[in-house]
């Protein structure tokens, strides 16, 4: 599990390699995440876009912009959390992700909420 906090936002997040939805023989390797997004604020925030670095192995990256996640650009109260899980496919048993929420504030204020590098990791693997 990765945690990181930036301002008064909290973000958690937990990888889990699916096997049924690799093809190892072909060097496809599907991971899921699971992030939550922990409002310590004393406002409500909106989640506005997702920037995702994405990174195998051998350190090829590729990026992936867009709004929302999931379908969702997601309101936060204080003191809410908002979870969702989404995925991603590597070409290697391993990889690293990361990346940046942009959020904004009741007030309209736009921020940028540091994801924090994560790990994807097929088990039973070593590196």
């Amino acid at each position: 599990m990765s945690k990181a906090r930036n301002q008064d936002i909290e973000i958690t997040v937990k990888t889990e390699f699916l096997e049924d939805r690799s093809f190892i023989n072909h060097d496809r390797y599907f991971f899921t995440y699971t992030i939550t997004i922990h409002n310590h604020g004393s406002h409500s925030i909106q989640l506005i876009s997702r920037h995702w670095v994405i990174e195998n192995s051998a350190g090829k990256k590729f990026e992936v912009k867009g709004d929302g996640v999931v379908g969702e650009q997601p309101i936060i109260n204080e003191g809410d959390s908002y979870t969702y899980t989404s995925g991603t496919e590597i070409d290697t048993p391993t990889g690293f992700m990361s990346g940046t929420y942009k959020m904004r504030s009741k007030e309209g204020h736009y921020f940028d909420s540091k994801i924090p590098k994560f790990e994807l990791q097929m088990p039973r693997t070593l590196h």
